[in-house]
């Protein structure tokens, strides 16, 4: 069969997929609907990935966008990208059982930004509009506490309170290489800004990043499994292009890919956004190997043994 197909090589990235945030929380709706049996409501979609919110919707997941639409005697979850202070507030005001799934590094930039503002700073945020992870972390302070920046281009039209009261946080799934751009733009004009202890932009999101810089230059073209809505994807679709490959394109799902655009390719970098599981890369491998004879190459350039604990109230028992 192989003489009939041309030959293709499949350069695979590792780390790939899941991180342990996304791990953990699709884990606690499934502990969730083991321990209090269906529906478990979920605000807003667990995290970005149509393949899991529809298994999990399958097992008794109601994924709703506000906890208004949820009843008071049912389980609430909230998303792995977080929520504004004013979510669990609500919650408990209404006495509802919540379990919060957020990400423990999505956490700590709440901390973070918590900690400057008992300071007296200011906080400046690195992040996209509207995306749920920002909203969650500028609702972590009182309105106008937080004031967002997108663009190199943004930090010059900063109006700040007092430019040696600032500090800066930023969203978890950012490209590093644009981000730092910001950093730079923001200490440039601002000399005195504080800065996290730690990068914010989490561990998976570099390692993912980094994977796809060492393959861009070896593929003639590049797909990313992931949601259109999940932006460390499409993050990893920006860095793969900027790092040397031309194609680089989004896909959900084998079904998604454009097979005209890669015609007479010979080799193709495959990688996945955070939020997507094995099994759609290896439905995206298995559609390779029905059109050519792919030789699978792992580029590998870290490993991540991260776990992260499910919250206490469900390892109790019922």
């Amino acid at each position: 069969m192989s003489d009939t197909l041309p030959p293709l090589t499949l350069y695979l990235a590792a780390p790939r997929g899941f991180c342990a945030g996304v791990d953990r929380a699709i884990k606690i709706v499934e502990m969730a609907l083991e321990k209090w049996g269906a529906p478990v409501y979920v605000r807003h979609e667990i995290v970005h990935n149509k393949y899991v919110v529809d298994d999990l919707r399958a097992k008794g997941a109601v994924f709703v966008e506000e906890l208004s639409e949820c009843p008071d005697d049912r389980p609430v979850i909230f998303s792995a990208h977080g929520v504004p202070k004013s979510v669990p507030a609500e919650a408990a005001r209404r006495e509802m059982i919540y379990v919060d799934a957020t990400c423990p590094l999505v956490s700590k930039v709440h901390i973070e930004a918590a900690r400057h503002h008992e300071n007296g700073l200011q906080m400046v945020m690195i992040g996209h509009a509207g995306h749920p992870e920002t909203v969650g972390t500028m609702g972590q302070l009182p309105a106008g506490e937080v004031l967002l920046v997108e663009t190199v281009a943004d930090v010059a039209g900063l109006r700040v309170r007092d430019p040696d009261r600032l500090a800066y946080v930023t969203q978890t799934t950012l490209s590093v290489d644009d981000t730092s751009e910001i950093v730079a733009a923001l200490n440039a004009q601002f000399p005195g800004i504080v800065g996290p202890h730690k990068e914010d932009i989490c561990y998976a999101t570099t390692n993912r990043q980094e994977a796809v810089k060492a393959i861009a230059p070896r593929a003639e073209a590049l797909l990313v499994v992931g949601a259109p809505n999940s932006s460390n994807s499409q993050r990893l679709v920006e860095v793969g292009r900027r790092a040397g490959c031309d194609y680089a394109q989004l896909v959900q799902r084998a079904a998604d890919i454009d097979w005209r655009a890669l015609q007479g390719v010979r080799s193709v970098g495959i990688t996945a956004g955070a939020s997507a599981p094995e099994v759609l890369i290896d439905e995206v491998i298995g559609a390779f190997r029905a059109r050519y004879d792919v030789t699978v190459e792992m580029v590998e350039t870290a490993q991540e043994r991260v776990e992260f604990k499910v919250p206490r109230i469900l390892r109790q028992p019922a």
